[in-house]
């Protein structure tokens, strides 16, 4: 109720207190100066613009579909995927990807685009799809790979997107283009010899101007319908030897050509110019054959942009349907570059040229879906994105595709600070039926002075709907006061995973001038969620506390994870701040370095590694070891784009083939392809043994159910690896006494010690887990101790187990508590801790996980299953619902769906059972569960 009484407040003089003008409420994420006066003048010399004011600050509007509840939402696409006809899948496919966006999970991203380019039939939608696929995974960071190159598979080959058709079983199999390639060379030969052998001996000529093409009479006729009338119907050619062409347009090489083709039906024996003329010979006189094989051979010579744009014009004109789609697909699978390209642009976002493209079934929805996304991860406020997205809502057929196109219209214009425009396409989204687009209205009222209507449409949204966080954080801009902070706290508690309410708190007390509290209420989000605006505001804070060290630790892990960062919202770029901080802070020697990063990885504080890591890239941007340990960093981190671009890196500067065999492995096992992970694996022992090999092949092979017979051979490869030199260094090079070494050479210790921490620690790490799975718990636990030996913090994770397993319990516990005294994110030791106490104890320890990371899911499933077993039904259900809300994740659907079932309420399991097989069709606790209540639901009817 306390909203009814913001009503009163604005209908006085302070309506307009906030950001009444444009110039004001329009400066969203601008930095003004600050009423923190205390800096030195060394801090405000690093913040020409000052620390950011609570005025100024607002989270963005979300660019993708957000449905109101995400849960029904799922589970009618669900539905609807088991329902539809094959032809209809693969749209289905991009509007759950659509849908899927808001919850950041890559990997469900990828298997939607994934399902969406399987059940693809024609050749538009597949090599659109294709570049999609390429584009996610920027194969173009490969040094030496071309856009056209495949990546050899059938899923992203540029060749197999224009063959139409599809075929379910080999999908993701392996594509034949390099054996189709000598095949078609060897073929090329011998069509060229039989074309010379078979020259002359024509009973017909074709002249043209002063020259004469003899050709066979019955091979031109059977070339189309209109050539048969002609030879041999009742027209006079049929009764002349010499027929006059010279007014068709054909050249005499082209007639030629035709002649050649007549005899052979090959083509790929002439330049380019030459099938050009074929194709339009073709079309004039309706020789469909010739066209096809023109069509075809064509679009396998598209090898780059500049091909692209001289051949489309020609494609377009003769309705050549492979040839635009190869152009195209170059065009694609050149993002983002290409955009920047004026005559690419006006293929795409002139008009006329969509017309075009429209006639021949080349413009589409899924077309501009995937170009306007890619505009507005370049630069959002871009008159091309906007002509996209015209191009995005033309093409619209489906009601949710007009909702989306409509809103992310809104998004672009409100970003161009185009009000009144946005406004109305907000508007237009939300009649489509995009509730969510109403955030989007009230925002530009807001920043049209009409900050009272904003507030009243977010409080009618609030007591219509279902309230969810952003629903409390849009309503907190329009707010004042304290019922500002409690719509912000309320926020919080419903999605934690909000970064807006966590920064506004944090500026508001740097405005009170308590920068410590401020970097604690930064520090919470952080530590869970890492992303580079809340590391850059927390670099800020640092830097008015003139603490330069930690500002620039924050600064280098943000350009980890983008390395093109500018900071101060475009002001300044982020190299440039780090070098400026660097002349503050004491510098580190390579030696210091390798110290450094051993002590961050020792006690679990990944920003501060991924920071030393940063530094020593830009000493030395070739070290290909660096760049891998910087991904695994990364993937702990969950950043998973970041984490796959550095070991492609790793890859590219990989300085033997073996490594590169290596990383390459790595980048096959990310992306889901273990059987060929594990060929690179065993290429790369064959050409040199190596820890890093042997390591790979051992945890690829670790990561399916193991028999203890491949258990065996896991331990024997993790074995092997221990045996092998680690990035260049052997155990038995250097001395064990450490302290020693370090007096005779720093340098060689630090790399060293951290070589042994990272490199052989995750071998020991894998070998202790696989004795444990083997039984043999005396091997495991010296695996880990000797982890401990060399500073591995996390295993006491491992020994602990142990020790658990042994039915030492007050052991396994203080080994946990040991790591959370050590490391420096410890949410997931409370988690572990939390197996090993009592039930109070652990609901305790489950609770603190979860408040320094809402986003792990076995706190909440731990108590909502303590809840039913004491009979409180309810609250075990509210316990899951209010993390559902926020993270809609599997297990802990299937949990509330195995709930309802037991409560009889048959509805609401399905309805959760069919949301968790959105996510994962196979999951086959969640099929067994969906099949028994469906079998219940109808006994029951």
């Amino acid at each position: 109720m306390h909203g009814f009484k913001l009503f009163d407040r604005f209908k006085s003089t302070q309506v307009h207190a906030l950001s009444p003008q444009d110039n004001n409420s329009g400066s969203r994420g601008k930095l003004s100066k600050s009423k923190f006066t205390n800096s030195g003048s060394g801090a405000q010399a690093l913040l020409p613009h000052g620390l950011p004011t609570t005025e100024l600050l607002e989270p963005p509007i979300d660019s993708y579909l957000k449905p109101i509840d995400y849960v029904e939402s799922l589970a009618e696409i669900h539905r609807r995927l088991n329902t539809c006809s094959q032809t209809d899948k693969s749209l289905l496919c991009i509007e759950q990807y659509s849908i899927l966006r808001g919850l950041g999970d890559p990997k469900l991203l990828r298997r939607c685009l994934c399902a969406a380019r399987q059940y693809a039939i024609d050749v538009h939608s597949k090599a659109v799809l294709s570049a999609w696929l390429r584009f996610e995974r920027r194969e173009d960071e490969f040094i030496g790979v071309s856009s056209k190159d495949c990546s050899g598979y059938i899923l992203e080959c540029p060749m197999a997107a224009l063959v139409s058709g599809y075929d379910l079983n080999s999908i993701y199999d392996r594509c034949q283009c390099g054996q189709d390639g000598l095949e078609a060379f060897s073929n090329q030969i011998l069509v060229g010899n039989e074309s010379l052998s078979l020259e002359g001996g024509g009973d017909v000529s074709f002249c043209i101007g002063d020259e004469s093409v003899h050709c066979v009479r019955f091979k031109i006729a059977s070339l189309s319908g209109p050539f048969k009338a002609m030879l041999y119907g009742s027209f006079l050619e049929s009764r002349r030897d010499k027929i006059d062409l010279s007014k068709t347009g054909i050249s005499v090489e082209g007639m030629r050509a035709v002649e050649v083709y007549s005899r052979t039906t090959r083509v790929d024996l002439f330049c380019p110019s030459i099938v050009l003329e074929l194709l339009s010979f073709a079309n004039r006189f309706c020789c469909d054959e010739l066209k096809c094989v023109c069509d075809s051979h064509l679009a396998s010579l598209v090898c780059g942009i500049e091909d692209a744009l001289i051949l489309i014009n020609h494609a377009l004109e003769e309705r050549a349907n492979l040839l635009v789609a190869s152009c195209l697909q170059v065009f694609l699978r050149e993002l983002p570059n290409s955009l920047y390209n004026h005559k690419v642009r006006r293929v795409f976002c002139i008009p006329e040229a969509r017309e075009r493209l429209s006639m021949l079934g080349h413009a589409s929805f899924i077309l501009y879906y995937f170009l306007s996304q890619v505009a507005m991860e370049e630069k959002m406020d871009l008159s091309t994105t906007v002509m996209l997205l015209e191009g995005l809502e033309e093409f619209a057929t489906e009601k949710w595709q007009k909702a989306f196109a409509l809103h992310q219209l809104g998004c672009v214009m409100l970003e161009r600070k185009e009000y009144k425009g946005a406004q109305f396409y907000f508007e237009a989204a939300v009649d489509a039926g995009h509730v969510y687009s109403l955030a989007g209205v009230a925002r530009t009222k807001y920043k049209q002075g009409q900050q009272y209507s904003a507030f009243r449409l977010m409080n009618s949204l609030i007591f219509e709907y279902k309230p969810v966080g952003w629903m409390y954080q849009e309503r907190s801009l329009y707010g004042v006061g304290r019922e500002k902070i409690m719509d912000l706290n309320t926020a919080t508690e419903l999605d934690p995973t909000l970064s807006f309410p966590y920064k506004f708190r944090a500026v508001m007390k740097v405005e009170e001038k308590h920068i410590r509290e401020a970097i604690h209420e930064i520090d919470k989000i952080i530590g869970f969620k890492l992303s580079p605006d809340c590391l850059e505001l927390r670099a800020c804070f640092f830097i008015a506390l003139e603490d330069y060290e930690s500002a620039l630790r924050d600064i280098r892990a943000l350009l980890t994870l983008k390395p093109k960062y500018m900071m101060f919202h475009g002001k300044v770029n982020g190299d440039h701040l780090v070098e400026l901080l660097s002349h503050r802070v004491q510098q580190w020697s390579l030696a210091d370095c390798w110290m450094q990063l051993y002590e961050r990885w020792s006690c679990v504080d990944d920003i501060g590694s991924l920071a030393v890591i940063h530094q020593m890239l830009v000493n030395d941007p070739a070290n290909s070891l660096l760049w891998f340990r910087q991904s695994l960093l990364l993937l702990r981190l969950n950043c998973q784009k970041a984490a796959m671009r550095c070991l492609r890196l790793a890859r590219n500067h990989s300085s033997s083939v073996h490594e590169r065999l290596v990383y390459e492995g790595w980048l096959l096992y990310d992306s889901g392809h273990r059987e060929e992970a594990l060929s690179r694996a065993e290429k790369s022992i064959s050409i040199q043994r190596s820890f890093e090999a042997f390591f790979l092949k051992a945890y690829t092979l670790a990561d399916t159910n193991l028999d203890p017979e491949s258990s065996s051979t896991v331990v024997q490869l993790l074995e092997e690896a221990l045996r092998c030199p680690s990035d260049g260094l052997r155990k038995g090079q250097v001395s064990n006494d450490y302290t020693s070494m370090f007096l005779i050479c720093p340098h060689l210790c630090s790399m060293y010690l951290f070589d042994m921490s990272v490199g052989n620690l995750q071998a020991l790490n894998n070998l202790g887990s696989i004795y444990v799975d083997c039984g043999k718990l005396d091997q495991a636990a010296d695996c880990y101790m000797n982890a401990l030996n060399i500073k591995h913090t996390r295993a006491h994770q491992g020994l602990a187990r142990v020790y658990h397993i042994k039915n030492q319990r007050k052991a396994a516990f203080d080994e946990m508590t040991k790591l959370i005294e050590k490391a420096h994110c410890s949410a997931s030791a409370y988690e572990k801790r939390s197996e090993y106490c009592d039930r109070e104890k652990a609901k305790d320890d489950l609770n603190m996980a979860t408040l320094l990371d809402p986003l792990r899911t076995y706190p909440y499933r731990y108590r909502a299953a303590v809840l039913m077993d004491d009979q409180k039904e309810a609250e075990a259900l509210e316990e899951l619902t209010k993390a559902i809300a926020f993270k809609p994740e599997l297990q802990m659907l299937h949990l509330r769906a195995a709930f309802h079932e037991s409560m009889g309420d048959k509805t609401s399991a399905l309805l959760d059972c069919e949301a968790a097989l959105c996510l994962d069709p196979n999951h086959s606790d969640t099929l067994d569960l969906y099949t028994r209540t469906q079998d219940q639901a109808t006994r029951s009817i």
